[in-house]
């Protein structure tokens, strides 16, 4: 599996780690930045890793910043992609089998080395269910294709 990362500069201590201990597993990752503690914006890095994944020449990306929620909000806006911002196995698990997220976004302010690298674990080994949530993805990814509406049916 080809692993895309990436982090702002709030997230960039806890890339670094993740970085090294995902390659210490034998895990193909490529670094998009940020490389220094020096401020950056946190779309930039979103749309780098976002990309390679969308354009399939990564199975999964891991993004971080302070809290994950710039980097999804960001990596979200890129054409089929789905990032889930997560704290937790459940959260994680359920993004998988559920929502066949492909894009983890996490906050290095609230997690460390060790919970932060668990949830990687638990992102790249769960599955898509399928079954009655594909239907949901599908509809999901519909959504980047239907201009915006004055009026949401429900």
């Amino acid at each position: 599996m080809k692993i895309a990362i990436g982090a702002d500069h709030a997230g960039f201590a806890l890339k670094e780690e993740l970085l090294a201990a995902l390659q210490a597993k034998g895990l193909e990752v490529k670094d998009f930045g940020t490389h220094s503690a020096d401020s950056t914006d946190y779309p930039d890095y979103a749309a780098a890793v976002a990309g390679a994944v969308a354009h399939g020449e990564f199975d999964r990306g891991v993004l971080v910043c302070s809290t994950g929620v710039g980097m999804s909000m960001a990596a979200n806006k890129v054409h089929g992609i789905r990032a889930a911002l997560a704290f937790n196995d459940d959260e994680v698990t359920l993004t998988r089998q559920h929502n066949d997220a492909n894009v983890l976004a996490m906050g290095a302010r609230y997690l460390n080395l060790p919970q932060a690298e668990h949830l990687v674990e638990v992102f790249l080994e769960t599955e898509f269910l399928g079954g009655r949530h594909q239907r949901r993805v599908d509809k999901i990814m519909d959504l980047e294709n239907q201009p915006a509406e004055e009026d949401h049916p429900a």
